[in-house]
């Protein structure tokens, strides 16, 4: 790394002399690493707590055939602003969170490159999720066509706030697309002196690679949006049959910004429990580069699979035998990374506390999800389960049981470092058991549902998935309420609680260990040498 961009970052902080500045404007002006981290963390925990009670709006109406609290319409305005606020609000900012608090720490430098960008790019979201959720209140409701907004559903029978949902997402788009340069531009010139690339953090790779993801394929979406706008506001037809459009052209698009973005959701949680199994096996990961080499495959695959989703739109057969199995073929690195976990956890001097019982969770139910994808990924078998409860048991296993619980274990894991404290463990186990269990009573009988026939974003069902419904509600209300707990194990544990030491997990690997807890403003003002 060049000596003028340490010069530069130097000055710059010196500029803010060394402690932390205090009041409100510390949050506002801030383009300290571990502060954006936190704001992003925050904000991902309150857009989950609304995301969750949308869904509570969902598994309420669905408690018993009929309908019973909402209108149709409104329904499907949950459904909707459900998965999108899910997705762009609280599993990507968290991801964003962990890499701002983590990657300058884990890779010996003072700070992200381009602080000024860093912080713009957290402050524009609190307004993209302002805007979707005020669309609500709209005349006509919010948007109510899935969070896919297939066309002509999002063009011409949306409501007239989809102009606000469109701009929103563009937003989003441009936080995601600002934050991924960012990482890339950090961990490609500010590694310390000796840390080569295949001396770095699983966590940090896994990263980098989601990095490059994003700046592919946010643009794809930032097309598909801007045609749907066109198409209902400007007369265009890109998606419109009657005026020589295809409104299947607007899934092949919407698809290939899709998939890549369900990798985008799923590769940092691969780098997460990279890091938890070896400390809590007390050995070290088995197989480096090759979990390495597995992430990058998954990541090139991924953009060649989009069509998976669309096997019944009367493609071609070639076309759907090709999809087919490339979507077969991204199980391969994923077994991989699955064995590597196994492998380092066999023989090893195990302790589980709860980054590792979540860590655990994760290999075991991710793995779940990886099936019923597997399932979905046979052409013949999809045309029975497509537009079923199948699929949503499917996708929530891979990004609740997934994505948020290697969340929650980082938060555990990294927390002691974070506040200088030790969280509760007896709390964070209620935290665990009562997530683990509920989660699967929410899902898991969701694929019976699908299996039998249940089509999925519907407010009513036939009476033979009355009890069925039931317990997936129960099971959701359950999971909601497991998350005050967390909740309550974050607040105590910053307020104050047992002093953590520089490395409370004793066999924890990797610089961020080396600093004190909790982690000062500035962490690496001399690099550190790494042998």
């Amino acid at each position: 790394m060049s000596t003028t961009t340490h010069d530069t970052i130097d000055t710059a902080h010196d500029e803010h002399h060394h402690g932390a500045p205090k009041g409100l404007m510390r949050w506002v002006l801030t383009t300290n690493h571990k502060d954006i981290g936190s704001l992003y963390l925050w904000f991902s925990f309150i857009m989950f707590l609304t995301g969750g009670a949308m869904a509570m709006v969902i598994r309420a109406e669905l408690f018993q055939p009929g309908l019973q609290l909402v209108e149709p319409n409104f329904f499907n305005q949950m459904t909707t602003v459900h998965g999108l606020v899910m997705v762009f609000g609280a599993v990507m900012p968290a991801f964003t969170g962990l890499a701002n608090w983590l990657i300058p720490m884990m890779i010996g430098a003072p700070d992200m490159a381009l602080p000024r960008m860093n912080n713009w790019s957290f402050w524009i979201l609190p307004f993209a999720f302002t805007m979707l959720l005020g669309s609500l209140f709209m005349e006509g409701g919010g948007p109510n066509f899935g969070w896919t907004f297939y066309a002509p559903l999002s063009t011409t029978y949306s409501p007239d706030s989809t102009a606000l949902f469109v701009f929103a997402i563009h937003i989003m788009g441009i936080s995601s697309i600002m934050g991924a340069i960012n990482v890339v531009v950090t961990i490609v010139n500010m590694r310390a002196p000796g840390m080569t690339w295949m001396k770095l953090p699983l966590f940090v790779w896994t990263w980098l690679i989601t990095a490059f993801l994003l700046i592919a394929v946010m643009p794809v979406l930032a097309g598909a949006v801007t045609m749907v706008l066109t198409d209902k506001f400007f007369g265009t037809s890109f998606f419109d049959a009657a005026g020589g459009g295809d409104p299947v052209m607007f899934q092949h698009i919407f698809w290939f910004f899709g998939h890549p973005e369900v990798y985008i959701m799923i590769l940092p949680s691969f780098g997460i429990i990279s890091a938890i199994v070896p400390t809590f096996s007390r050995k070290p990961l088995f197989g480096y580069s090759s979990m390495v080499y597995a992430t990058a495959s998954i990541a090139i695959l991924s953009f060649l699979v989009w069509a998976h989703h669309m096997f019944t739109t009367g493609m071609p057969v070639f076309a759907e035998l090709f999809f087919m199995y490339c979507t077969m073929l991204i199980a391969v690195p994923t077994g991989v990374k699955v064995f590597n976990w196994v492998a380092t956890m066999w023989r090893g001097s195990m302790t589980f506390e709860t980054p590792m019982l979540f860590a655990v969770a994760f290999i075991i139910l991710f793995t779940i999800g990886g099936f019923s994808g597997l399932m979905l990924a046979i052409t013949p078998a999809d045309f029975q389960y497509h537009d079923t409860y199948f699929v949503v048991a499917h996708f929530h296993y891979v990004l609740v049981t997934g994505a948020i619980f290697s969340i929650m274990a980082a938060a555990y894991y990294w927390l002691p470092k974070w506040t200088g404290n030790m969280y509760s463990e007896t709390l964070g186990r209620w935290h665990f058991w009562c997530s683990v269990i509920s989660v699967n009573v929410l899902f898991f009988p969701m694929h019976f549902l699908g299996l039998a026939g249940m089509p999925r974003r519907i407010p009513d069902y036939a009476i033979q998935f009355a009890d069925v419904n039931q317990i997936v509600s129960i099971g959701g209300f359950a999971f909601g309420l497991s998350q005050l707990i967390f909740l309550a194990v974050v607040l105590k544990c910053i307020k104050g609680g047992k002093p953590a030491g520089d490395n409370p997990w004793q066999a924890a690997d990797g610089l961020e260990w080396s600093i004190p807890s909790p982690a000062p403003y500035h962490s690496f003002t001399t690099p550190p040498e790494i042998k």
